[in-house]
């Protein structure tokens, strides 16, 4: 088992960044997180104006997969997320969805006991812990680690959780994975600007697919398919989520355009990972049981 430290942070997804750890296809990797903040909100009077916003959604890596070139699949199992026993949310103005109204800024800690979050003495909320910083190098210019796109990076969605295997594109020699920005909990949209914001580890078993055209990023979970896309708008995220679901089906299900998108359209879910972040991202999803009825293999 390889472990990278949480003292290991960058802050863009690059080709430049030089790798911290070199592993084989096949290995699992502990990754020790930050929270988004970088652990930097130590309580609920902490002062906005003390915090170094350039640290923000640091993540863990880069980890140089052996074997991995350009147009190959990273194929990550999430074994185990591990979060810590307090979490930190804060919003205001300029933040989120209610970023034009919010007249002061808010930090709220919650305590995590028994795998429940406490809110405000007023509700506990079972935690579902999720991944939302994860992501290879891009092949172009570098993308800071709170942009998602198709490489990954920040797409806040939630299915990206224990037990849920994640496809990435290799783009540069070695792929250079990092990860980072746990939530403990966290609602679809994101709406506050964040999640219950936690450090944790998280374990990665990681296989490679030799030069696949599977559309990315994608997700499999125990009981469904999701594409993933973010785009600038809600609308066009949701149009690529469902164009990339219609391919898969399409080529690797034999379908016809206009039966994959009937299929989605009965059996389909669009929905919304977050609409805080510059680009908005957007999963479909499709239930495993038809795509095992159509012969495909992910």
């Amino acid at each position: 088992m390889y472990r990278v430290p949480r003292s290991q942070l960058v802050y863009a997804m690059s080709a430049s960044n030089p790798p911290v750890l070199r592993v084989e296809a096949g290995a699992s990797v502990v990754f020790e997180t930050s929270d988004c903040f970088e652990n930097q909100i130590l309580s609920q009077t902490t002062e906005f104006q003390a915090l170094d916003w350039n640290r923000i959604n640091p993540a863990t890596g880069p980890v140089y997969i052996e074997g991995t070139e350009p147009g190959d699949i990273l194929v990550l199992h999430i074994d185990r997320i591990k979060v810590a026993d307090r979490g930190v949310m804060l919003t205001g103005p300029n933040l989120g969805v209610l970023g034009d109204r919010l007249t002061e800024n808010s930090i709220q800690i919650l305590d995590i006991h028994d795998e429940q979050a406490q809110f405000a003495d007023k509700f506990s909320f079972p935690i579902n812990p999720m991944i939302g910083v994860i992501g290879t190098a891009p092949a172009g210019e570098a993308v800071a680690c709170g942009t998602p796109g198709q490489h990954g990076g920040n797409m806040d969605c939630k299915v990206i959780r224990e037990g849920s295997t994640l496809y990435l594109p290799v783009n540069v020699p070695g792929a250079l994975l990092a990860l980072g920005d746990l939530h403990a909990v966290m609602g679809d949209g994101e709406v506050s600007v964040c999640g219950l914001e936690v450090p944790g580890e998280v374990t990665v078993t990681i296989t490679v697919k030799k030069q696949s055209t599977l559309p990315l990023p994608l997700v499999k979970s125990s009981d469904a398919l999701y594409t993933i896309a973010s785009e600038k708008t809600l609308d066009e995220a949701a149009n690529s989520a469902t164009r990339q679901m219609v391919h898969l089906l399409t080529t690797l299900g034999g379908l016809k355009p206009y039966e994959a998108l009937n299929l989605l359209s009965l059996a389909g879910n669009l929905q919304i990972c977050q609409v805080v972040d510059p680009l908005k991202t957007v999963r479909m999803e499709l239930a495993l049981t038809y795509v095992q009825h159509l012969g495909i293999i992910i």
